[in-house]
């Protein structure tokens, strides 16, 4: 996989467990849960946008502010976002380490 694209799964996971505690931390805490280490989190993740192309940081971006999910795997030639068929030729061998887009929902895909 593409060094770009994992580390933007790696960021989309990042936002989704930040999300996930800022939605229901008082719950979780009520239940006992602890939340230690979210400034750590948070610092991870402001490390790993800087190592991120600028171009597709801001693609993420601005695919966060319209979809719960920017970066979406592809199951059985289907955009696991929108469940648009994938042509064969993003499957092809020369688009192997390629950042490519759905080109129906516009969501980044990955083939895991």
């Amino acid at each position: 996989m593409n060094p770009q694209l994992q580390m933007l799964v790696i960021l989309q996971n990042l936002d989704d467990m930040l999300g996930e505690v800022e939605t229901h931390g008082a719950e979780l805490k009520g239940l006992g849960f602890k939340h230690e280490g979210i400034d750590k989190l948070k610092a991870d993740r402001e490390e790993l946008c800087g190592t991120i192309d600028p171009r597709y940081l801001s693609m993420y971006l601005r695919l966060t502010e319209k979809h719960d999910q920017a970066v979406v795997p592809v199951r059985k030639n289907l955009c696991t976002g929108c469940f648009a068929n994938i042509p064969s030729s993003f499957v092809s061998k020369t688009n192997v380490n390629l950042v490519q887009k759905c080109e129906s929902c516009g969501r980044i895909l990955y083939w895991p």
